[in-house]
């Protein structure tokens, strides 16, 4: 497999666009799967190094760099909490009101900014599930503390395409967050519903399609859209961003066309 698309890339930076199902670093239990990153130390050398993962099964923006230097400021800045990182989800069910209610004064005190009408603050500590390996479930405290700020962007008659920034870096964090919300994304094998799709025949009355249709969208509905550091060089404030995939648009497209509220 050839390596992904590159979105951004200069003397000490590399951003890929990883598409859904591909490992960023090498299995735990099978080393012989594919991985993003192993393709890149194949073919650009080992100094070359990711800063942050992503999920196998989300898409979307991986930002590696290419020296020793621009890997110890821009992981600083991972470990400091101060890098700012947006994502993009279809989700399952329509966002309850209380959800918006104003959080707690001491949860706004670490916000980066106060929230609009169209956002809402899920403050829920994240702990290992025991039941399920490698999963993660919610905890009320004593847990690692995990914030996200989701931002409704469009309601559909049954979906949700949401914004989400997380303000920590917690394994399955948005997936696990947006379940606890009540709204699971749309085909998360771990944290969904097992069961809803978003199939044309469902949306479109009268629908004379194929006998043997496809989801519109048929894989977990996550994708890493942007990221904000400093830059290694210049300092300065730097925001890198890819676009949704394909299958992202088309399915919006067929929302906003026959689902929208």
């Amino acid at each position: 497999m050839p390596i992904p698309p590159v979105i951004y890339e200069d003397d000490t930076l590399i951003a890929f666009d990883k598409p859904s199902g591909m490992l960023v670093a090498p299995d735990r239990w099978d080393k012989s799967r594919e991985n993003l990153m192993g393709l890149v130390h194949d073919k650009m050398g080992h100094d070359v190094a990711n800063v942050h993962r992503i999920d196998a099964d989300t898409s979307g923006l991986l930002l590696c760099t290419k020296n020793k230097v621009a890997l110890d400021y821009v992981s600083g800045q991972f470990q400091s909490k101060t890098v700012g990182k947006i994502y993009h989800a279809i989700c399952l069910g329509l966002p309850a009101p209380e959800l918006f209610a104003p959080p707690d004064e001491d949860e706004t005190t670490d916000l980066p900014a106060p929230l609009t009408s169209d956002e809402f603050l899920v403050n829920r500590d994240l702990i290992e599930d025991e039941a399920n390996l490698g999963r993660m479930r919610t905890i009320r405290k004593k847990g690692k503390a995990s914030q996200t700020i989701v931002r409704v962007l469009e309601r559909f008659e049954r979906f949700t395409f949401v914004e989400c920034r997380p303000l920590t870096g917690r394994t399955h964090q948005i997936r696990v967050h947006l379940q606890f919300c009540g709204l699971p994304i749309l085909n998360d094998p771990f944290y969904g519903d097992g069961v809803t799709t978003l199939m044309l025949s469902q949306l479109k009355r009268g629908y004379k399609g194929r006998a043997d249709e496809k989801p519109l969208i048929g894989r977990l509905a996550l994708h890493a859209s942007a990221i904000m550091i400093k830059h290694p060089v210049t300092k300065a404030p730097f925001t890198i961003r890819t676009g949704l995939p394909n299958e992202f648009e088309v399915a919006l497209k067929y929302l906003r066309k026959f689902a929208a509220v």
